[in-house]
């Protein structure tokens, strides 16, 4: 008995005699006394998809909000209808979610009309309207009335603070990924440290690494997953993306301007800076030297699969790791890159390696769970072997200390090597519990910054 649709949304009488209510696609909701529950009968006063039924915190009416933006409201012992707010349309467009207000006298709704609008339920009327804005994304599909905090939720995944004092502008809006992360980075400016996460859907995030605070950048981005970031000598963030584009962008006006989009022939993988304006771009069969956000040189079938990139901090020297478990050395000559005829062996398929801040060693992992160190002036002789993770090792990065570097992998685990001493490590089991961490960075030599492609950024601070 009751629905021929999904059901989308049940509600519960808190207090005796206790009554049960349902809203399904089929347009209607249903009412069923109890416990334990028999159904009662159908309530078919809407015309579109029954979203959301809530009893109000008194049990003394619900209310059932729908696509065809009405809100009707009902008592809450027989189910027979009271009143139709607003009459004949609560909202321009569906209604998503409603939410009581503690004492039962007002009710929220959420609506993809752009709005959002508490109501006074006795006396059928309108108190205030929240206009969220013209954009798409500013269509709210959730709300929450809990004690003095009014919430509402946006298309965008951003969560807003609604202020009754001030309708127009939110008391604040927390922000976010809503899509998994795929890498990050960090960089100062003007002696704050700011973090910077890209995402699957071609989202760019900064925030604040003291207090969290986040936004995203202003204008027309990448269109498609990012897949690695950089800050280069001069400020710019500079990122690729399977949009087959690098683009640079300032970070003090953290704005996409049309500028600084250079468009590759192939898919972008990986990307690296040095000094003097050069960028070395790994694409899927292609390795691509930019320099000053052009490009002058390219390797457009180099014989194996290129995966991962890093320059040498003096800027001279290249290092490409690839599918096959080598690492391959380039020199930076004026507008080329020379092949230095010099392979590095890693225990197996290379997953991402990154040069120490001084320069002095290069870290290699791999899909063998291994990471290997390699020391620059000893003409990259093998210095160490780190073992411990127990799975494909997917990420690593220094620490400022040149002493330290971490590594992520799909064991969930993320280690903090020690150079000198193999054994000796820091391990954080489960850092993100859904998902491995996908990228880390170092905000400073006790800070470790990781994410994951359960969309969140998470701190750490790292004792030895």
């Amino acid at each position: 008995m009751g629905h021929n649709k999904v059901i989308n949304s049940v509600d519960i009488k808190q207090t005796r005699p206790y009554r049960l209510v349902t809203g399904s696609d089929d347009n209607c909701a249903a009412f069923f006394e109890g416990p334990p529950f028999k159904f009662k009968f159908t309530i078919g006063d809407h015309s579109r998809f029954v979203n959301c039924v809530r009893f109000s915190p008194d049990g003394n009416r619900f209310a059932t909000a729908s696509a065809d933006g009405q809100i009707h409201i009902y008592d809450g012992k027989t189910g027979e209808n009271v009143c139709a707010l607003g009459g004949s349309k609560a909202h321009d467009g569906g209604i998503y979610a409603i939410s009581w207000s503690p004492d039962s006298t007002h009710l929220l709704s959420a609506s993809g009309d752009k709005t959002s609008k508490i109501w006074d339920v006795n006396v059928n009327s309108v108190v205030t309207t929240f206009t969220m804005g013209s954009n798409v994304l500013d269509q709210q599909l959730g709300c929450l009335w809990q004690k003095d905090h009014l919430l509402s939720i946006s298309l965008s995944g951003y969560i807003n603070y609604l202020d009754k004092n001030n309708p127009s502008k939110p008391l604040r809006v927390i922000k976010g990924h809503s899509k998994s992360i795929q890498c990050l980075t960090v960089h100062k400016n003007g002696g704050k440290s700011y973090i910077y996460s890209g995402s699957h859907d071609g989202h760019i995030n900064y925030w604040d690494s003291e207090t969290g605070e986040n936004d995203s950048f202003t204008g027309k981005g990448h269109t498609n997953q990012v897949s690695r970031m950089t800050v280069d000598e001069s400020g710019q963030l500079v990122s690729c993306s399977m949009d087959d584009t690098v683009r640079y962008t300032n970070l003090t006006l953290r704005d996409y301007s049309g500028q600084g989009v250079v468009k590759l022939d192939v898919q972008p993988k990986c990307v690296a800076v040095g000094p003097g304006g050069y960028t070395v771009v790994v694409c899927i069969g292609q390795i691509v030297l930019l320099k000053d956000q052009k490009k002058c040189f390219s390797i457009d079938s180099p014989g194996y699969e290129p995966e991962v990139v890093a320059v040498h901090p003096s800027g001279d020297m290249v290092a490409v790791g690839a599918t096959d478990g080598n690492v391959r050395l380039y020199s930076i000559l004026g507008s080329s890159l020379k092949d230095e005829g010099k392979l590095l062996e890693a225990k197996g398929p290379v997953t991402d390696l990154a040069y120490s801040h001084d320069g002095a060693f290069l870290a290699v992992c791999d899909a063998s769970k291994v990471v290997t160190v390699f020391s620059v002036a000893d003409g990259y002789a093998e210095n160490s072997v780190f073992y411990g993770h127990h799975a494909k090792i997917v990420c690593l990065a220094w620490s400022p200390d040149n002493e330290h570097f971490a590594s992520g992998g799909m064991d969930m685990m993320v280690y903090v090597w020690t150079l000198s001493d193999p054994e000796t490590r820091v391990k954080i089991q489960d850092a993100h519990r859904l998902h491995h961490v996908s990228s880390l960075a170092w905000l400073d030599e006790h800070t470790l910054v990781t994410t994951s492609h359960d969309a969140s950024v998470k701190e750490w601070t790292i004792s030895y």
